[in-house]
C-alpha cells in the first residue's frame, strides 16, 4: 500500500477541512478542534456532492446539497444516524500529510 503526499501540515490548519485528488479518488482532509488530521472520502455517500462544498464548524461535516452531517472525528453519520464516511489512512512525515487510498472503497448510502 502507498502513501501519496497530499500538503503541508502547515497548509491544513485546525478546525479547517480541504479537498485533494490522490489517484483519482477525492479525500477530504478535516482537522477537527481539539483532534488530529483525518482523511475521508470526499465525495458525499448520498448523491456525490463534493463535500469541501459544505460547511465544516470544526466538529460536523455538512453537505450542502441536503444537509447531510458527518462527525469529523469518526467519519459516522450523524443524519442520517447510518450514513458512514469511508475514512483514508494518513501518516504525517516531514510536515507532510500523507494519505493512503488504496484498497478502500468510498461509501455510499441511498
Amino acid at each position: 500500500m502507498t502513501f501519496k503526499a497530499v500538503c503541508k501540515l502547515e497548509d491544513l490548519w485546525e478546525g479547517e477541512m480541504e479537498a485533494f485528488e490522490v489517484d483519482g479518488e477525492e479525500v477530504l482532509m478535516v482537522w477537527p478542534e481539539g483532534g488530529e488530521p483525518c482523511a475521508f472520502q470526499g465525495l458525499c455517500p448520498h448523491q456525490d456532492i463534493p463535500l469541501v462544498e459544505g460547511k465544516f464548524d470544526g466538529k460536523v461535516v455538512t453537505c450542502r446539497a441536503h444537509q447531510w452531517t458527518f462527525d469529523a472525528c469518526s467519519g459516522k453519520g450523524l443524519n442520517p444516524a447510518g450514513a458512514q464516511l469511508s475514512r483514508y489512512p494518513i501518516k504525517i512525515e516531514n510536515g507532510e500529510v500523507l494519505v493512503q487510498v488504496e484498497g478502500i472503497k468510498p461509501s455510499t448510502f441511498a
